[in-house]
């Protein structure tokens, strides 16, 4: 194919969710790939989900195995996956082992193999698993002579110009470490770099596009998934924060009688919301009655808990009654809840981004960082910030409103306002908070900072009862409120 004179090269879709956007739009057709990485990271699911989701009767593909395992063992795990098709073995997936060529050592012997399979097949895709082990005698790593090298680099190149000059899209799985001098990474056109990174009690599987000739891949680590589907990627979205709506004049009811007056008419549209306190504040009730309010306006939200399961979100959300189960059936309410190991800021980011989309939401309740946080794998915890810096950004690019809890240790007044350090990505900031009046806890809340409106300057009481939070009077007559002593003045 040409355009305006010059060749077009198409793309390939890879079949993994989330990988054809950190590729810059797919694999580019018949380019010559490396898959690389350590032993269990991934690379055989990897290049078998692409070949399931491309191949076909009339453009099969051709796995060649080699000392790895052999072929019987390797489909009899493969095939637990939901994409590997037994039906399409071996009309559109033909597997064939490369075992006695590559012990000879012989590499002519290999390419002349893989030639005659390819003249006889004539596939559109090849694998070849795993690359390192031909030619092994030849490592940089093993301190080769220099004919032994250049016979490994002669082989690379021959056999990457006859599988192109065949309009084959190939890939070469190896275990590779980024420290070797292997030629394969010179002829390459595409290498995908598979790692399980091990800190502490955690394990979290990454992928970084080391090189992607003619392609803009995505910088960087995405953390991915290995689930009964095969790989799911879930890419770094780091620019998300330049594509946020212009800010919106309307404002938002927030559900709790009261607080909208001290808001100066509600939650401006599309901001980011903070309420932060200590534990038995009601930071929860007053989530939950901003998401009761914005259906009962009509629109759509998502809830995303890390601190309790669903079920007990939803008991305790109609123990104070709100019945929330006949919005979720109507698809007007998601509970979004993760696994709380090893999870990356990435897939949670996903899954919220999914649920906005699929339902159209413009209320998205986070409950809470402080358990969002806990979540998080080891590795992530440390770029706390910057994670949920591309969290936020990336959710206000949807054009959604987002309010998010925060639990501070320090019970009473005259603690830090949040104990996250990241009010810089916030709009609005609540704050509840204990105070002791007459001999008794009461509590308070005031609102500390909304950015670009008025709003009041107030402390004002409040109650939790079983129909949720009501703010009760100003505490204007009173002096040293934030030192959770108030001192009425005479």
């Amino acid at each position: 194919m040409t355009a305006n004179g010059r060749p077009v090269i198409g793309n390939i879709p890879t079949g993994v969710p989330g990988l054809d956007a950190v590729l810059g739009g797919g694999l580019a057709e018949f380019s010559f790939n490396l898959i690389a990485g350590a032993p269990g990271a991934g690379k055989t699911t990897l290049a078998q989900q692409i070949l399931f989701a491309n191949a076909t009767a009339e453009k099969p593909a051709l796995y060649f195995t080699v000392l790895g395992e052999p072929t019987v063992k390797l489909m009899r795990y493969q095939q637990q996956f939901s994409f590997f098709d037994a039906g399409r073995v071996p009309s559109a997936v033909r597997f064939v082992n490369l075992g006695k060529e590559a012990v000879s050592e012989d590499l002519d012997a290999v390419v002349d193999r893989i030639t005659d399979e390819v003249r006889r097949t004539q596939p559109a895709f090849v694998a070849v698993d795993s690359f390192r082990t031909i030619g092994a005698h030849a490592r940089p790593g093993g301190a080769p002579s220099a004919h032994a090298f250049t016979e490994l680099t002669e082989f690379v190149q021959r056999l990457s110009l006859q599988l192109t000059a065949w309009e084959i899209t190939s890939f070469l799985l190896g275990e590779y470490q980024e420290t070797d001098q292997h030629p394969v990474f010179t002829v390459a056109d595409a290498i995908l770099w598979l790692t399980d990174d091990v800190e502490r009690n955690s394990a979290v599987r990454k992928l970084r596009v080391v090189k992607a000739r003619g392609r803009a891949p995505m910088p960087g680590l995405h953390t991915f998934r290995i689930t009964d589907a095969g790989l799911q990627v879930f890419p770094r979205i780091p620019e998300q924060q330049r594509s946020r709506p212009t800010r919106s004049e309307k404002r938002l009811h927030s559900g709790v009688p009261g607080l909208d007056e001290m808001l100066g008419g509600g939650y401006p549209q599309g901001d980011v919301v903070m309420l932060t306190g200590p534990a038995g504040t009601g930071k929860t009730t007053f989530a939950t009655q901003f998401v009761r309010q914005g259906l009962a306006d009509g629109e759509r939200c998502v809830v995303a808990v890390f601190e309790e399961y669903p079920e007990a979100y939803l008991a305790r959300a109609k123990s104070n009654g709100v019945d929330f189960q006949a919005m979720i059936e109507a698809d007007k309410l998601s509970i979004i809840y993760l696994r709380p190991l090893d999870l990356s800021v990435d897939e949670m980011l996903a899954e919220i981004l999914l649920a906005v989309r699929r339902s159209r939401a413009t209320r998205v309740v986070i409950d809470s960082l402080s358990g969002f946080e806990i979540a998080l794998a080891p590795t992530f915890r440390v770029d706390f910030r910057e994670s949920l810096y591309r969290l936020v950004g990336a959710l206000t690019g949807a054009g959604v409103t987002i309010l998010m809890t925060a639990e501070v240790v320090e019970p009473f007044a005259g603690g830090e306002f949040t104990s996250e350090r990241v009010s810089f990505v916030t709009d609005d900031i609540l704050v509840q908070r204990y105070v002791e009046m007459d001999g008794a806890l009461r509590k308070v809340v005031a609102v500390i900072k909304m950015r670009g409106s008025a709003h009041s300057p107030e402390f004002r009481l409040y109650t939790l009862t079983p129909e949720g939070a009501t703010i009760g009077e100003s505490l204007a007559g009173y002096t040293d409120i934030t030192t959770g002593v108030p001192v009425k003045v005479s």
